[in-house]
């Protein structure tokens, strides 16, 4: 079993962890021509694994309708020459949260819940203060709820005991206290809360559990066996193993390190390469919905998700528009302890492309590496694009 952190290297892991992204539009990046063909993406791929605080491992998947490509470099664990592969399990972080829009955008097409309803009408337990914010607001990040793991106690529990499991239905708890941070609706800004929000409000309407949920409307019609939502910190194997990398110390083994109940339907989904290759394509291409409510989940506002993902991004309902030099595709981002993701899929779904590595990487911590790792998924976006 992998070893956590000493208690004075965790402080500062926990702030990555938790760290909130930039409200307003991502920049888009000023790159060179991609390189061309495999050759010229494999260099990038096996550069960004020797660059400074970069990963051990990263993998990048190419979906082209019936045709996989698989590019990788490092390896899955320090010390082994294992490969990454498309079948290894591993933490994806804030991307759960288009999972958690597919379940609530799936129970808006049965007319099981409404867009426009509000936390009063459906969570009337939650704080009055809070009662106006509707679902379009949550999905979107411009509801204004504070997040719930920038609470100081939520810290406090992490840091005296990282395997904590906590009542994953009552993290709002940790924010009850606070007011909105803005009318909802009048600005965009990402937050945890919105999508523990968006699960609670998908089992109000729906009397099922979140997880129940996530089986009948994600996992089942997509053919997802290697996706879960657990409450531990254990990982099924095989697992890509995520490392915190803080050079000059040697890489860290964090995959362990924090359990999944403190994220739940805002970042606590394991899953593969492969399982998260095909509900990106699915989801980006609108199979899920009605054409309708599809209209609505396109809707975009300016704001970039977190970590910002390749080209200019914009925020839709629980999906991002990443427009870069090359065309469009949708999708979502993530990062926690580390695992930093990003899954993107063309507007009509027939391609698909997962690009995961193996460390933690922001804006917080690593903005360099943000910046670099952004530019190489956008070369790797347009390859998907032209290929």
């Amino acid at each position: 079993m992998p070893v956590p952190l000493p208690r004075p290297r965790l402080r500062p892991l926990l702030v990555l962890l938790t760290a909130a992204a930039l409200a307003g539009p991502a920049p888009a990046l000023a790159q060179a021509a991609p390189p061309h063909g495999g050759d010229g993406l494999q260099r990038e791929l096996d550069e960004l694994v020797v660059a400074p605080g970069g990963p051990p491992g990263v993998i990048a998947v190419l979906r082209r309708g019936p045709h996989t490509e698989v590019l990788r470099a490092g390896v899955s664990e320090v010390g082994t020459d294992r490969r990454p592969r498309p079948t290894d399990h591993m933490r994806i972080a804030s991307a759960a949260k288009a999972f958690s829009g597919a379940v609530a955008l799936s129970l808006v097409n049965r007319g099981q819940l409404g867009l426009d309803d509000t936390l009063a009408e459906r969570l009337p337990q939650l704080p009055a203060a809070w009662g106006a914010v509707t679902l379009r607001q949550l999905l979107n990040h411009t509801s204004g709820l504070p997040d719930y793991s920038d609470s100081a106690e939520f810290r406090r529990i992490l840091q005296d005991d990282p395997h904590h499991v906590f009542e994953s239905r009552c993290l709002l708890d940790f924010a009850a206290g606070e007011p909105l941070g803005f009318t909802p609706g009048s600005r965009y800004r990402y937050s945890n809360s919105d999508n523990i929000a968006v699960a609670l409000m998908a089992e109000a309407a729906s009397g099922r559990r979140y997880e129940d949920l996530l089986r009948s409307a994600v996992y089942r019609p997509l053919g997802l066996h290697e996706t879960s939502l657990p409450q531990g910190y254990l990982l099924p194997e095989p697992y890509l193993h995520g490392y915190a990398v803080q050079p000059p110390d040697a890489p860290e083994d964090v995959s362990t390190l924090f359990g999944a109940s403190g994220a739940w339907a805002s970042g606590g989904i394991v899953s593969t390469p492969r399982d998260l290759g095909t509900f990106i394509g699915a989801y980006a291409g609108g199979r899920l919905i009605s054409p309708p409510v599809r209209a609505q989940q396109l809707t975009f506002v300016d704001g970039a998700s977190e970590p910002a993902g390749p080209g200019r991004n914009e925020a839709g309902l629980a999906i991002f528009r990443y427009t870069t030099r090359c065309g469009v595709v949708y999708g979502h981002t993530g990062n926690t302890a580390g695992y930093t993701q990003l899954a993107v899929g063309t507007p009509d779904g027939s391609r698909s492309l997962t690009f995961s590595v193996t460390t933690q990487v922001n804006e917080t911590g690593k903005p360099e590496l943000l910046a670099r790792l952004r530019g190489v998924q956008e070369d790797f976006v347009c390859s998907l694009l032209r290929g």
